[in-house]
């Protein structure tokens, strides 16, 4: 089924800066209000559990709703876009929704229109992150979900935004330095940042590359093999990559859940 532009910038328009590393968020203003799926409207307080396990668990339950309702989004958008660099001639629905996909991701169209170079590009972007990626991240950015950013800004991802009270100060935060910890209206607004950011950031298109060449490989796609395209995600580089790996490993039976 083809997913119509509309629906498309609905469920995952924001703002992100494309050229900084981390997370970075330029006007949190042009957030789009959207539903999160209804397994996340109510969030758990995580730092009420005693027991590590049960707390894996229900953070697993709680954000991975979001992470495969937009994977579903992408990988309908996709199939459209794959449709339509092959086809012959593209109509006016056609023309907006490669408009909306060229905003999203900021990949501007060629002034003659969309060519191979283009649609080459917009496919590797516009691509699935596996769960267990998206979840090991986030549970590594917010503590499982107990930290200050999580618990009072639904920040799971470690977003930062540059405007002044754009967000929460961070109390570890450098003299000169002026960026903030980013609020959002929900988790499901996080993770939709973190896509992304992920899909369009270049701090990212090692990731998109490693991606792209499994794609042409013919082999799964795989959170492990797309966190060696996450060197810039932390001043830690390499040993960062490692660790998410890691936690990717460890909890492998969470990530698998539901």
């Amino acid at each position: 089924m083809k997913l119509s532009h509309a629906v498309l910038a609905s469920a995952l328009f924001i703002s992100a800066c494309s050229d900084a590393p981390q997370t970075q968020i330029t006007n949190l203003n042009q957030l789009q209000p959207a539903s999160p799926p209804p397994e996340m409207v109510q969030k758990p307080d995580f730092g009420d559990y005693k027991i590590v396990e049960e707390k894996k668990k229900a953070f697993v339950a709680f954000l991975k709703p979001g992470v495969t309702y937009i994977n579903g989004l992408i990988e309908n958008a996709r199939t459209r876009l794959s449709s339509l660099s092959d086809a012959a001639s593209i109509n006016q629905d056609d023309q907006a929704f490669l408009a909306k996909v060229a905003d999203l991701f900021n990949l501007p169209l060629p002034e003659n229109g969309p060519d191979q170079a283009w649609f080459k590009e917009a496919l590797k972007r516009v691509d699935i992150i596996p769960a267990d990626l998206v979840l090991s991240q986030a549970a590594k950015e917010s503590g499982w979900g107990t930290s200050r950013f999580a618990r009072e800004g639904n920040n799971y991802f470690g977003q930062w935004c540059y405007t002044s009270g754009c967000g929460m100060v961070p109390s570890a935060r450098s003299q000169g330095k002026t960026h903030e910890v980013a609020v959002f209206k929900d988790t499901f607004l996080s993770i939709r940042a973190y896509f992304l950011n992920v899909n369009r950031n270049k701090a990212y298109a090692s990731l998109r590359d490693i991606r792209a060449d499994l794609r042409k490989d013919g082999k799964p796609v795989t959170g492990v093999a797309l966190a060696n395209g996450l060197e810039s995600y932390s001043e830690r580089g390499q040993a960062y990559v490692e660790e998410v790996q890691g936690m990717i490993r460890y909890n492998e039976e969470y990530w698998s859940q539901g």
